[in-house]
């Protein structure tokens, strides 16, 4: 299979966050009636901005909904109920739900009581975390995520004495296409239009009024209850560009909760807690975190662990953080990097997230950027803030639009001939957008094509990750390197992946919305790039011997053909000559079969195999070309070569050049 230079469509870079094509579809929504929703790891909220106002959140008093669902009774209930339910039914009350979407049960690297290696129905292993809760049937994140939504959407519903329209739902910048996907589908299972998916440091910046008036470059320090996210933003005239995102979708508040819940068992000296046990550590250990953010002590006590006024100091708390903030600050460095900036660069840095409350955080951000960070707007809400903002504009609304631009985190392309991976939209590529790229046949025999989506920045299918497959048949029977398949891969403004696949001479086409059932969290995602780097050498090593092996096995296969279409035919081949062009394939045949041969050897092989064969080569083209022209007119043969079927095939092979000539 060979390859043209990919072409990008005309204006993808921009994206007006009036949705793109949506033209009389945005004529029947509702203005004023969109709600942004920050669907969080600890806390979700939600907020509206009609019609142009100031954004406020719903449900004032309680504004902040436990991300906490129970199944305990027959009555699944949300928020603050469910996490009073936790003490007495710590296996039927999920919490941190987050931290599962989009992901396999072999991606969860920490023990829950509710996480099942349940299995599909072919037997195979689950692509999906399950949680048995103790129902009948065994609950997905998906749907826990979605009682979540439900309740804040009946929040919005009585706020608005009406129905919502729809809503954007916010996202860590860090989600892979599972986890977003995953987010889509419990907005839809709550009754929810999603107007669009939005990073949560985008959001943060739009709260912060950052599109208006504002210039230069801002960083985006995002660490709440599960996530940590990290952005370098560029804002030039209402355009935000994101240059460079990071983080780790599994590090969070959760994880200070948690390293504070083991000091205090080891102070109990308990070495094996009971689930009650763990609940009510877990709730106290957040407890004094969430003090120890404005006074230098705490007293802890764990009646059911036998643990009674513990005095806590600030600073054994802070000792106990340290790596997991160490970690947040190494990933805002490599983001840096990865933009291409320094520190002096930055103009600001917005605190969002309620974990950013702790002063040991605030002081790690303001000495690596070397300035105090923004912090004015509740960092619990400023995400849902800016949530409603875009939706108020999405709705219909007259207020000023702004203009966002996010990136790829990680290559797209597709597996070609020899498990060689063609990269159709690059890593850190703007998104939304829609890249092309032009495929042909191998064989003549080809009338199918298997197209293996991958995602990964190694060199060979196999290293990377699969995410779709699919078919195209009816491709016509012609002969090598003649039929033409365009492949476009089209990420929308969620970073949602659309793969269509066309025949251009018969047009037959297929499209696949790459949906995954599970996703990659930021230390595979970093894992995958450092791996592309640490093996880049032997990759293209790899990549080289399997594009050599294609080149030899195209030659070859031509050669074979025309020697069996030629048999006997008087001239056609001298004395010892296919004696010669055999010996020479069967010497790359073994080398292939043994996997012996390198890169070089095949190519030199491949070189031998043209030069023994290009005078057999040249006397069967004249051979055609006279059978063609015998008995006509200049002009009739001119005619005849414009559409002659032999000709095409002989410009198909690996020798057209003898004929060019």
């Amino acid at each position: 299979m060979s390859s043209k230079e990919p072409s990008f469509d005309d204006a993808v870079g921009l994206f007006q966050i009036s949705e793109p094509g949506e033209g009389s579809a945005k004529s029947t929504r509702q203005a004023g009636r969109g709600i942004g929703i920050d669907l969080g790891t600890t806390h979700s909220l939600v907020s509206i901005a009609a019609n142009g106002a100031q954004p406020t959140v719903l449900g004032e008093k309680q504004a902040l909904l436990p991300s906490v669902v129970s199944y305990a009774t027959e009555r699944i209930e949300v928020g603050e109920a469910a996490r009073a339910q936790a003490l007495a039914f710590p296996s039927q009350v999920v919490s941190s739900v987050k931290r599962f979407m989009g992901r396999a049960p072999a991606d969860i690297k920490f023990e829950h009581p509710y996480v099942m290696p349940s299995r599909d129905a072919d037997g195979e292993p689950a692509r999906v975390v399950r949680l048995d809760v103790g129902r009948a049937t065994l609950v997905t994140p998906v749907e826990t995520s979605a009682s979540i939504l439900k309740v804040l959407r009946e929040r919005a519903e009585q706020e608005l004495d009406g129905d919502v329209d729809g809503a954007v739902i916010t996202v860590p910048a860090y989600f892979d296409d599972a986890q977003r996907q995953a987010t889509k589908d419990a907005g839809r299972l709550a009754g929810i239009k999603v107007y669009r998916l939005l990073a949560e440091p985008t959001a943060a910046a739009l709260a912060y009024g950052l599109d208006r008036g504002e210039s230069g470059l801002f960083a985006v320090y995002d660490l709440g209850g599960g996530t940590f996210d990290i952005s370098v933003l560029d804002l030039r005239e209402g355009v935000f560009r994101v240059l460079a995102t990071g983080g780790d979708s599994a590090l969070g508040g959760d994880d200070f909760d948690r390293a504070l819940m083991a000091y205090l068992f080891d102070v109990a000296k308990i070495d094996r807690a009971s689930p009650q046990q763990v609940q009510e550590a877990m709730a106290e250990s957040r407890r004094a975190k969430e003090s120890l953010s404005t006074a230098d002590f705490v007293m802890v006590s764990l009646p059911l662990s036998g643990l009674c006024d513990h005095r806590l100091e600030r600073s054994t708390f802070e000792g106990m953080i340290a790596t997991a903030v160490g970690r947040t600050i190494r990933c805002c460095k490599r983001a840096l990097k990865d933009a291409d900036v320094t520190v002096e660069d930055v103009a600001g840095v917005v605190l969002v997230g309620g974990s950013t409350r702790v002063p040991s955080v605030r002081e790690a951000v303001e000495k690596t950027f070397g300035r105090r960070p923004f912090c004015d707007i509740d960092p619990d809400r400023v995400v849902a803030y800016g949530a409603a903002i875009l939706a108020d504009v999405l709705s219909g609304s007259a207020r000023e639009g702004v203009t966002l631009l996010d990136v790829v985190p990680l290559s797209l392309g597709l597996e070609t001939i020899g498990g060689i991976v063609e990269k159709i939209i690059p890593r850190n590529a703007t998104i939304p957008i829609s890249a092309r790229q032009t495929f042909t046949n191998y064989s003549e025999k080809q009338t199918a094509m298997a197209i293996n989506v991958v995602q990964g920045e190694r060199e060979l299918a196999k290293d990377c990750r699969s995410l779709a497959k699919f078919d195209l048949r009816d491709i016509p029977q012609l002969p090598p390197s003649m039929a033409r398949i365009e492949v476009t891969f089209e990420l929308d403004a969620d970073a949602l992946l659309t793969v269509t696949a066309r025949e251009l001479m018969t047009g037959s086409k297929q499209t696949i919305e790459v949906k995954p059932t599970y996703g990659l969290d930021e230390v595979e995602v970093d894992r995958l790039v450092m791996e592309s780097l640490d093996r880049a050498r032997e990759d293209y090593d790899a990549r080289d011997l399997a594009e050599a092996r294609v080149e030899f096995g195209r030659v070859a296969l031509a050669v074979k053909t025309a020697l069996v279409e030629v048999g006997e035919v008087d001239g056609m081949l001298v004395e010892g000559e296919a004696e010669s062009i055999t010996a020479l394939i069967a010497e790359g045949d073994l080398a292939m079969a043994n996997m012996n041969g390198t890169g070089p050897t095949l190519n030199a092989l491949r070189e031998r195999l043209e030069k023994a064969s290009a005078a057999f080569a040249q006397r069967r083209m004249e051979r055609a070309l006279r059978a063609g022209m015998g008995g006509q007119t200049l002009a009739e043969i001119e005619g005849r070569l414009a559409d002659d079927e032999e000709l095409d095939r002989i410009r198909g092979s690996e020798h057209a050049e003898i004929l060019e000539r």
